[in-house]
């Protein structure tokens, strides 16, 4: 057990070196994209004069390390700039796009795991047969086809032809702001205020969305799911399972499923983070107000501060959820050093 707890902490010591190094990559990238951030603010037809001073009130004409020290010493303030585009601090602005996002990609990862690991673990006790073949084609596709053709064919299919599906959005315009924000999480709010109308419209428009997202995601984890139980079946333990005359239901999922759970925590986790940071097209398609909406709409109005402060959390939020799926497999797997 020591050794695992001295593995975790190693691994927690390299946290702040990466971190260092996310905060000078989305810095240098503020630096070397062709907007200028004071054109932003000022507009295309400033005064020279304006234009240098706005310069000297952001920093910008000080030396790139000195310009890094300023950056650096704002963020341990948890000062992430002012976004042009909504006169609001971005921190304010990702507090309130933020939890969309959350919303959303739960639901996704939800989804992905509850059919995509009973997907992955019939296909591998079935090798070879048509349902693995079957499964393994419906996880291609899903896996394949761009994420915003599957999001388009969604709104075309379900949305314009069958008229199952509500529009785009989050929520229709009749219950536009009669929710008061206390989570964030637009059903959870609804489901607090007693709203089962708001609800229910909350939930329909988030299945789209989410069912996308989910596919996608789900793909991947019935795909490394099979791998890891075809593995796992290939097993001595297995085997002499098996020859001890165990059920098969229990040799599957208690010795086979039991020995892949924790590299399936790992898989689990970095697939949730990867859609917390890749639902950018998903919420531009469906015009859902979170954080990759957010960061589209402020990139195409050259709100830098807002760019760089989104994408700074985003990298942060996947560091962070990756060193905890690090750190679950050395804890709970012992054969890791």
């Amino acid at each position: 057990m020591t050794s695992r707890l001295r593995s975790a902490a190693s691994v927690a010591a390299s946290v702040p070196i990466t971190l260092f190094g996310l905060v000078l990559v989305t810095f240098l990238i503020g630096r070397v994209m062709p907007i200028d951030p004071v054109i932003a603010i000022v507009g295309d037809h400033a005064a020279p004069d304006v234009i240098a001073e706005t310069r000297a009130e952001l920093g910008l004409d000080e030396p790139l390390p000195m310009q890094f020290v300023i950056y650096v010493g704002k963020l341990l303030q948890g000062d992430l700039g002012r976004s042009v585009m909504t006169s609001h601090t971005v921190a304010h602005d990702i507090g309130q796009f933020f939890p969309a996002t959350i919303e959303l990609a739960t639901v996704a990862i939800i989804i992905a795991m509850l059919i995509g690991v009973p997907l992955g673990v019939l296909a591998a006790v079935r090798q070879g047969s048509f349902t693995d073949r079957a499964i393994r084609v419906f996880c291609l596709a899903g896996h394949s086809v761009p994420i915003f053709l599957l999001a388009m064919l969604s709104l075309l299919i379900f949305y314009a032809k069958l008229g199952w599906a509500p529009g785009t959005g989050r929520i229709d315009v009749a219950f536009d702001g009669l929710i008061d924000p206390v989570t964030g999480f637009l059903t959870v709010d609804a489901l607090i205020a007693g709203d089962w109308d708001a609800f229910r419209d909350a939930v329909a428009h988030l299945v789209q969305p989410a069912g996308v997202l989910a596919y996608f995601s789900m793909a991947y984890i019935a795909r490394m799911t099979r791998a890891f139980m075809l593995d796992a079946l290939a097993g001595e333990y297995v085997i002499t399972a098996r020859a001890k005359g165990l059920s098969s239901a229990r040799v599957i999922w208690r010795h086979a499923f039991g020995n892949i759970a924790v590299r399936l925590i790992t898989v689990l986790t970095l697939t949730y983070a990867s859609l917390l940071e890749g639902a950018v097209v998903t919420e531009t398609v469906f015009s859902w107000p979170g954080l990759g909406q957010y960061l589209t709409v402020s990139l195409l109005n050259a709100d830098m501060n807002a760019v760089l402060g989104a994408t700074l959390v985003v990298g942060m939020i996947y560091l962070a959820l990756n060193l905890m799926a690090d750190m679950l497999y050395r804890l709970l797997d012992p054969r890791v050093a």
